[in-house]
C-alpha cells in the first residue's frame, strides 16, 4: 500500500497523479500569466520547497514567476530554508492572512490544505482568504467519496466511520505514515488531524471558480477549483 500514496516513488498513485496535476498547474499558471505585462507572484498557502521543486524552479524562473510559501508550522519551513532558493518562506495563518491587503498577488494556489484547517469555520476563512488575496487562484484537495483517504491509506474507507470507532483503530494500528497511537490525546490527534470536503461544499466554498475532478480507476478521487481572474 505504500505506493499508492508515496509521493516520491515515480511508481506510485500518488506520484502519477501529481506529475499530472503538475502539468495542469502550469498550463493554467501560464494562461493566467499571459494576461500579465510582467512576471506572477504566486502565494502558496500552506505549501514547502518540495512541491516547487517538483513543478519546477527552472521553469518558475524561465517564466520569471516567484513563490511566497506560507505555513503554520516553522518546522516545516526550517525544513526547506536551506534549499529555498528563489521561493521565499513565510510563517502565518492562511485561515487570517491580515498583513496582506486585498489582490496582494496574482496568483493564490494550494495544494491539500484546506482539510487540513480545522472544522467548518476555518475552511470558510481559508476558502476567503483565497478569494480575497488574488484575482486569480487554483486550489487542490481530496474528495470525501473516494474510498481511500490520502493521509490514512492503509484501511479504505476510514474516513467514512464514525470518530469513536476511528479513535480506537488509530489506537491499535497503523493506518498511514503515522505508526499506532496508544494514548487517546495523541490518536484523536490524528481523528480530527484532516475533514475532506464533497463537491457541495467545495463549490460553496469556491463558487466562482472551474471545478473539476481527478480521476483513478473511474473513481473521483480528488477535485480543483480554478478561477483565472476575477470576475
Amino acid at each position: 500500500m505504500t505506493r499508492l500514496a508515496d509521493p516520491s516513488d515515480k511508481g506510485s498513485l500518488s506520484y502519477r497523479l501529481r506529475s499530472k496535476r503538475d502539468r495542469l498547474l502550469r498550463t493554467f499558471l501560464l494562461d493566467v500569466a499571459k494576461d500579465r505585462p510582467r512576471g506572477l507572484r504566486i502565494c502558496d498557502l500552506g505549501g514547502g520547497v518540495a512541491y516547487w521543486e517538483r513543478v519546477g524552479l527552472d521553469w518558475l524562473a524561465s517564466h520569471d514567476m516567484t513563490v511566497v510559501c506560507v505555513n503554520h508550522d516553522p518546522g516545516e519551513l526550517t525544513r526547506d530554508a536551506q534549499r529555498a532558493g528563489p521561493i521565499e518562506l513565510v510563517t502565518g495563518d492562511a485561515c487570517a492572512m491580515a498583513g496582506y491587503a486585498d489582490g496582494s498577488f496574482d496568483v493564490v494556489h494550494s495544494n491539500s490544505v484546506i482539510e487540513h484547517v480545522g472544522t467548518w469555520p476555518r475552511m470558510a476563512d481559508f476558502a476567503g482568504e483565497v478569494r480575497r488575496l488574488a484575482p486569480a487562484y487554483y486550489v487542490q484537495t481530496p474528495y470525501f467519496w473516494f474510498p481511500v483517504d490520502p493521509h490514512f491509506y492503509r484501511l479504505p474507507g476510514l474516513h467514512w466511520l464514525p470518530p469513536s470507532l476511528r479513535l480506537k483503530l488509530h489506537r491499535r494500528f497503523r493506518l498511514g505514515w503515522a505508526p499506532a497511537q496508544p494514548s487517546v490525546d495523541a490518536a484523536m490527534r490524528l481523528v480530527v488531524s484532516n475533514a475532506m470536503l464533497d463537491r457541495t461544499q467545495f463549490r460553496h466554498l469556491f463558487p466562482d471558480a472551474e471545478h473539476r475532478f481527478e480521476f483513478f480507476a473511474g473513481l473521483p478521487k480528488s477535485m480543483i477549483a480554478m478561477r483565472s481572474s476575477a470576475s
